[in-house]
């Protein structure tokens, strides 16, 4: 079994930046694992925000290009989302992926 387990949510003005992280436990191949960030946002459905490889190679959806950075730290089991220049329509529900498994959410509110 897999747990993940995002922190790092919160309330912030626009133009703002949080850093969101998301720690994995249970059995698992960290460094071998992809992970992904995606995000909800109410009365939508969820949508994909950024991906990051084993190979470290990475990927992001164009809503978030140039402002969201997604990195990741094997020794600690830990995938990070950098989120700068932030915006009210970036208020979501932002959710931790490990293929197959999903964390239980950390709020983001970009509000004034």
């Amino acid at each position: 079994q897999v747990q993940l387990a995002e922190s790092g949510g919160g309330l912030v003005q626009p133009g703002g930046s949080l850093r969101l992280s998301c720690v994995a436990s249970g059995s698992i191949f960290f460094s071998a694992s992809a992970l992904a960030w995606y995000r909800q946002a109410p009365g939508k459905e969820r949508e994909f925000v950024a991906h990051i490889s084993s190979i470290y190679y990475t990927d992001y959806a164009d809503s978030v290009k140039g402002r969201f950075t997604i990195s990741r730290d094997n020794a600690k089991n830990t995938v990070y989302l950098q989120m700068n220049s932030l915006t009210p329509e970036d208020t979501a529900v932002y959710y931790c992926n490990l293929p197959g498994y999903w964390g239980q959410g950390t709020q983001v509110t970009v509000s004034s």
